[in-house]
């Protein structure tokens, strides 16, 4: 099922008009691709009930946002002073572009569903294995160096998509020698989550900390299409992505990556997420 930008679902607002408003706001681009970073804001967002404007950024039609890049950044540079989204806005308060703000900020604003743990041990493990997917040289951040690993070894040099794999590559430190760490840090990370989950099992809760949802199950549930999308009737993504952004051809990363915690991923969808991911 192909899908593109006239098929988004959600009714997204400029920049400058949201700048205007009061109330959440919240900068998710607008292009059919289950970004992490993104879908983990909504995920939250949802849980809570929080009721948000979604913003873009530049033109849904411009070859930069079929890349995946979100288009011309120039006012979101001037709202925020970054040029990433997803960006929390609420009321006067400074744009919130990291995803610890993020949580931090609908704790605030919903304290009830609670998704960091009350125990310090917990809440202690809980940010340091999201990290691991959504930090600095976390999960989502080296997979980019796969992401162009493929590209960069295959595209003749004359092919028009070459120089933006090539930006990419020297945006984000590209080298074959970057990409096999990457991909060993990959299957690393993987395997901490399922180890942890394995323990969670093991004391029979279904979550990957304590006995409740957490923002760490969400954020699983959100960074693991990067390497596993859902089918195309739950997530409707740019055909494009699917299979070579999204997803995985490291045979050491598809063996980490087990059905255990596949499962968890689509647990976490049907019990507490919107479902199928609209765009």
């Amino acid at each position: 099922m192909a899908i593109g930008f006239d098929d988004l679902k959600i009714k997204y607002e400029e920049i400058a008009d949201a700048r205007k408003m009061s109330g959440l706001r919240v900068v998710l681009g607008a292009y059919p691709i289950p970004g992490p970073w993104r879908e983990s804001c909504k995920g939250i967002l949802h849980v809570k009930g929080l009721k948000y404007v979604p913003v873009r950024t530049g033109n849904p039609g411009s070859p930069d946002v079929a890349l995946g890049m979100g288009g011309s950044q120039s006012q979101l540079i001037e709202w925020t002073g970054q040029a990433s989204a997803p960006v929390m806005a609420w009321n006067d308060e400074k744009p919130r572009s990291g995803w610890v703000d993020q949580l931090n900020l609908a704790e605030r604003l919903a304290p009830e569903p609670s998704l960091v743990p009350a125990k310090v041990e917990d809440r202690a493990l809980m940010f340091g294995l999201a990290n691991e997917l959504l930090g600095e040289h976390g999960l989502v951040w080296v997979k980019r160096l796969l992401m162009v690993h493929g590209p960069l070894n295959s595209l003749p040099a004359d092919d028009p998509q070459r120089p933006f794999f090539t930006y990419l590559g020297e945006k984000y430190g590209y080298s074959p020698e970057a990409a096999e760490r990457a991909a060993l840090r990959i299957r690393d990370i993987v395997l901490a989550f399922d180890a942890q989950l394995s323990r969670q099992k093991a004391r029979g809760s279904k979550y990957l900390i304590g006995d409740s949802l957490s923002a760490l199950d969400i954020y699983w549930a959100a960074c693991c299409a990067i390497l596993h999308p859902l089918p195309p009737e739950q997530c409707p993504m740019a055909d494009a992505f699917r299979g070579g952004a999204y997803g995985n051809d490291d045979p050491r990363i598809e063996a980490a990556l087990s059905p255990a915690l596949r499962d968890h991923r689509d647990f976490i969808y049907a019990t507490h997420l919107e479902f199928p991911i609209v765009f």
